[in-house]
């Protein structure tokens, strides 16, 4: 297609005569300026193409967020809190979109009369905040004008936008997680995510493991479950090499991993 601009290019002759040269440099400007306007008008158009919506004859260029499927938080997402702890983990690397019908509900409870509302709301402000400044979040505030405008619930409104963005609702709302598992759109509920995350054992469980070595405290043995995780039993170094029966006393869990404190079933101690 740049075959005949090419021969043109070749044809040109540039001489000492100053008014063929400023001819020559008309027609190189004259050839060029189609190519640089539409190699312009190219790069805005994908460049905006987030921002804005271009509707062509039977194309649209829809709005598109960057990364994976984004997360939309609702007002009791905001409000709990542990949204911010989980972010701080850099688990999560889809966008965090707060829709900006959410964000007004929000302030609207921290500008509440009522003194415990007025609190939670203030909170879910301070968990935005520490969201956004956070390095490794990406938080938008999500502006859908055409949703704002329907007479829907906040709910309502929330399901249509992770439907239209195609995201996932991140909720702590169990009403809301169900509507919205009908209508077909992923919600993440934060108690379920805790529930899955909580400790294999709690203190007073019975578990059974083999004593393979002597801790670091006198009398102390140390078993492993299957899954490596360490157990300390208190006076169980001379069962060294024989399975027993430990009732949990305590569970010490960090970055490092978990740890299980207990005492021999049988031994007769207390907790």
């Amino acid at each position: 297609a740049l075959e005949p601009f090419r021969q043109q290019l070749i044809s040109i002759k540039i001489t000492g005569d100053e008014a063929s040269s400023a001819l020559d440099v008309m027609f190189i400007i004259q050839l060029l300026s189609p190519l640089i306007l539409s190699y312009i008008s190219i790069s805005f158009l994908l460049q905006t193409k987030d921002d804005f919506r271009f509707v062509i004859p039977y194309v649209e260029f829809s709005r598109e967020l960057k990364g994976g499927r984004p997360l939309v938080l609702d007002s009791s997402a905001l409000i709990d809190g542990r949204i911010a702890d989980v972010s701080e983990t850099q688990i999560i690397e889809s966008q965090l979109i707060v829709p900006s019908f959410i964000l007004k509900e929000v302030q609207d409870i921290a500008d509440s009369g009522d003194k415990n509302r007025r609190t939670r709301g203030r909170r879910g402000l301070d968990v935005l905040d520490k969201l956004q400044k956070s390095a490794t979040t990406e938080v938008t505030v999500y502006r859908a004008a055409g949703i704002e405008r329907k007479d829907l619930t906040n709910d309502q409104r929330l399901i249509e936008l992770a439907s239209e963005l195609g995201g996932r609702i991140v909720t702590n709302d169990f009403n809301l997680n169900k509507v919205a598992s009908l209508q077909g759109v992923s919600a993440i509920n934060l108690n379920d995510v805790a529930n899955a995350l909580k400790p294999r054992f709690v203190p007073g469980d019975l578990l059974r493991t083999k004593i393979a070595k002597e801790g670091e405290s006198p009398g102390q043995g140390v078993g492993f479950l299957d899954d490596g995780t360490m157990v300390v039993c208190e006076q169980a170094a001379v069962l060294i090499g024989k399975e027993i029966d430990v009732v949990v006393t305590s569970v010490l869990q960090n970055s490092a991993g978990r740890m299980i404190f207990g005492r021999q079933a049988d031994s007769g101690g207390t907790a």
